[in-house]
C-alpha cells in the first residue's frame, strides 16, 4: 500500500517544478498550479551573490541569496509546478540575464507535516520527492561578491536598494516566510543576518515601513541572535523530515490567498 501511494504521489508531480529559496518563496512572479514547502539536500543558503538590477545598483550592489555546495546541509524553500509557457522565459530574464544565475536540477523533498501552499487542491497523496529546477550563482559570474563577515553583509544590505525595492525587504521577507511556514527551521546564516539588520535599523533610527515598501511587516524576529549550534544535529527527524528551524517585471503572480494575499506585491 505504501509503495502504491508513493508511486501515485510521484505521478502527480510529473510536471515542471521550480525550487525557490530566495525571493521566489514570497514573490514567484509566474503562474503555477501547485506549490509545496520542503527542502533540497547538499546545499547551504548564503547571501553571497551581488545584485545590481533588483536590490542594488552598479555603484552599490545589494546582497541576495544563492546556494553553495554543502554535503551535510539542507535548504528549505518552496517548489512550484509551473503553468503555461511563460514561466521559463520570465525566470530566464529575472534570474539568469539580470541576476547572474544559471539552472541546475536537484531532488525536492516536500515537508511531510505541511499542506500544499496552493489553496484550491489538497486531495491526493503527497509525493515523497521529485526533480526540480533551481537557479544558482557561482563565483564565475560578474556579480559574485562571495563570503564576508556577517556584520559587513548586514551593513551592505541596510545601505542598498534598487528598482525592485530595498535590500532589507528582500532579506526580511525571506526570513518572514521561514518564520511563518517553517518556525523550527535552522538557517543560522539567514537568521543571524536578520538579527543584525534589524539591530542596525533600530540603531540608525530608520523607518522599517519605508524600507519594506510601506507594506505589511514580516513575522517578528527572535528576541536574541541565533547562536552557532556546534552540537546540534540538523538532520534530527520531525515527522520524517530533517530538523526544521516587488519586482520590476510586469508578470502577475498567483499568490495563495489565505497566506500571502496581504503582502501587497
Amino acid at each position: 500500500m505504501q509503495q502504491e501511494q508513493e508511486t501515485a504521489g510521484k505521478s502527480n508531480s510529473s510536471g515542471l517544478w521550480i525550487f525557490g529559496y530566495g525571493s521566489l518563496c514570497w514573490h514567484p512572479g509566474f503562474e503555477f498550479d501547485k506549490s509545496f514547502i520542503g527542502y533540497v539536500r547538499g546545499f547551504s543558503r548564503k547571501f553571497w551573490q551581488g545584485n545590481t538590477t533588483h536590490r542594488g545598483t552598479e555603484k552599490q550592489p545589494g546582497r541576495v541569496a544563492t546556494l553553495v555546495e554543502d554535503k551535510e546541509s539542507i535548504v528549505w524553500g518552496r517548489a512550484f509546478e509551473v503553468r503555461g509557457e511563460a514561466a521559463l522565459p520570465y525566470l530566464d530574464t529575472r534570474e539568469c540575464q539580470l541576476g547572474g544565475y544559471h539552472v541546475q536540477l536537484t531532488s525536492f523533498f516536500p515537508h511531510k507535516l505541511a499542506h500544499r501552499l496552493d489553496s484550491d487542491s489538497t486531495s491526493g497523496p503527497q509525493p515523497t520527492s521529485f526533480p526540480a529546477l533551481f537557479y544558482v550563482a557561482t563565483p564565475s559570474n560578474r556579480l559574485w561578491l562571495g563570503d564576508a563577515p556577517l556584520t559587513e553583509i548586514a551593513s551592505q544590505i541596510v545601505e542598498c536598494s534598487g528598482p525592485s525595492g530595498h535590500n532589507v525587504e528582500y532579506l526580511l521577507r525571506l526570513a518572514g516566510f521561514m518564520h511563518e511556514y517553517l518556525p523550527e527551521a535552522v538557517d543560522e546564516h539567514l537568521f543571524t543576518l536578520e538579527f543584525l539588520v534589524r539591530s542596525r535599523i533600530k540603531e540608525q533610527n530608520l523607518c522599517l515601513k519605508t524600507l519594506m515598501g510601506d507594506s505589511l511587516m514580516p513575522a517578528s524576529p527572535p528576541a536574541t541572535p541565533p547562536h552557532e549550534l556546534e552540537d546540534a544535529d540538523e538532520n534530527n527527524a520531525i515527522g520524517g523530515d530533517p530538523a526544521v528551524r516587488p519586482d520590476s517585471f510586469q508578470f502577475t503572480s498567483r499568490v495563495p490567498p489565505k497566506k500571502l494575499r496581504c503582502l501587497n506585491i
